[in-house]
């Protein structure tokens, strides 16, 4: 299973300058962090890949199939950074209606939710609106939309942002899981933990790939004598010209 960018290039306005200018990449199999500062194209790279953004030069594709096919838009989940709570939905409501808009009979859809909400630790929750949830809570219902449908890829923009140090843990571990059945690529800024548990690293820098590859590859590029604990962040340093996430 191949998701491909090739040649892909994407401007946000007619006369601005690309985001994205000729890139190519290749998805690696099992979890993958996608790093960059703000502004690196990370959202504009997962957008286009999750088929909601189209490039105006180069394609997009999973195992050959065009990005905006039905078949693509069932195999491919995003979660975007910004999670908006539906009026008057519940929880189970607003994470089923994605599974739904995936093709899924309401039943199904139904039945999916309630696993995918115990996956992300939010069966208690399920019935509750999603306007009175606080936000780490619907970053979580984020996540269990991006579950619902038994995807074969992952797609998750800022996944652990509002959520407390518990919450992360578990959706670690979660991520852990899943790699070992689906592809995940994951942009995050919490560099020092998230990386290091990572089977690969992608590293995006002004709209192109600085490296990617294993997180062994990624960690070699730390300096010696770099302090205990801090070898992402040195390695992410010397990937790129900005020498921070932030």
């Amino acid at each position: 299973m191949t998701l491909e960018l090739t040649a892909c290039t994407y401007s946000y306005r007619r006369w601005s300058p690309p985001v994205l200018r000729g890139l190519d990449y290749r998805m690696p199999d099992g979890l993958t962090v996608l790093l960059g500062p703000n502004g690196a194209g990370k959202s504009t790279l997962l957008g286009l890949a999750a088929s909601v953004r189209r490039p105006a030069k180069g394609s997009v594709t999973l195992d050959g199939i065009p990005a905006g096919d039905r078949a693509y838009r069932r195999d491919v989940a995003w979660m975007p950074q910004q999670i908006t709570a539906m009026r008057a939905h519940t929880a189970r409501e607003q994470v089923a209606y994605v599974g739904w808009l995936k093709g899924m009979s309401r039943r199904d859809a139904w039945d999916s939710s309630t696993r995918a909400l115990a996956r992300v630790e939010l069966s208690d929750r399920a019935d509750v609106r999603t306007t009175r949830l606080s936000g780490g809570q619907l970053r979580r219902v984020g996540v269990a939309a991006a579950l619902v449908h038994d995807a074969r890829v992952l797609l998750l923009d800022e996944p652990t942002a509002g959520m407390d140090p518990r919450q992360r843990r578990v959706f670690r571990d979660l991520l852990g899981e899943l790699s070992k059945e689906v592809r995940v690529l994951m942009s995050t800024h919490d560099v020092a933990d998230l990386a290091e548990e990572a089977d690969n690293v992608t590293v995006l820098d002004s709209g192109a790939v600085t490296y990617t590859g294993t997180t062994a590859g990624f960690l070699a590029y730390a300096p010696d004598g770099t302090a205990p604990g801090r070898a992402a962040e040195a390695a992410y340093a010397a990937l790129s010209h900005h020498g921070s996430v932030l």
